[in-house]
């Protein structure tokens, strides 16, 4: 099984933290590869930037036909419905399979992400996703994404003290960490605050590899449906569709 795991931002150093996540959790036998675009933002941050940073991810999809499985490790879930509707293979997203994976072991969850301009996007995927009832509420720990990879910047013990909060003020009984440059730091933080801590790297690729065994493939019944030939102008002429079977 070939599982590629796109980090759609530039920043290889995070792609590299993200394929050690994800090895870490993959079944023998299941291949990972953990690639970057070269061109976008080094970092997604709100609105702004996961709009810029969607060609490259796609762009980085479609040069692997070969892959059973994607997944696309940002937590905003950047580009999730264009990319099920660009490959027919399984397109599993951070924030969702994370999201479902607290949902299957606490009542309760709380998101810990990075900067409170992200939360906005987080609320609306919570929502879309069906998990209004069950997330107590989306937390900022004001840490930029790059700060993640600089040990001199707290950020981890940030991450912790905002963890604390969810548990006094939301009664989280699990938390998500809404960032993919986080990856590494869930077994710790479990440890330290005793209950889940999950991360979506993990979560997305054992959620890939069970689809894959099933044999599932994204429905193109309906939303999904492979983009109908036609010509693109302009930057993205070279992006005109070709339909990955």
């Amino acid at each position: 099984m070939h599982i590629t795991v796109v980090n759609p931002n530039t920043t290889a150093s995070m792609t590299a933290t993200i394929g050690a996540a994800a090895r870490a959790v993959a079944a023998p036998g299941t291949v990972i590869e953990a690639v970057n675009p070269a061109s976008g933002p080094v970092s997604i941050e709100g609105f702004y930037d996961e709009v810029f940073a969607i060609p490259g991810m796609l762009a980085e999809m479609r040069a692997r036909p070969h892959a059973d499985a994607f997944v696309i490790a940002c937590f905003d879930d950047t580009g999730l419905d264009a990319a099920r509707s660009l490959v027919p293979v399984p397109v599993v997203g951070i924030g969702e399979a994370a999201m479902h994976m607290a949902s299957l072991v606490a009542t309760k969850f709380s998101v810990v992400t990075t900067l409170a301009v992200s939360v906005p996007a987080l609320e609306h995927n919570v929502h879309k996703y069906g998990f209004g009832h069950r997330c107590a509420r989306v937390r900022a720990c004001e840490v930029p994404v790059l700060e993640l990879e600089n040990p001199a910047s707290g950020a981890t013990a940030r991450i912790s003290d905002e963890i604390a909060r969810a548990k006094a003020e939301d009664r989280a009984e699990a938390i998500v960490l809404g960032c993919a440059g986080m990856a590494d730091l869930a077994a710790a933080l479990s440890a330290e605050h005793g209950l889940p801590v999950i991360d979506g790297v993990a979560a997305a690729v054992k959620l890939a590899e069970a689809m894959v065994g099933l044999g599932l493939r994204t429905s193109k019944a309906g939303g999904y449906a492979s983009p109908r030939p036609k010509p693109f102008a302009g930057i993205f002429a070279h992006d005109a569709v070709t339909v990955m079977r």
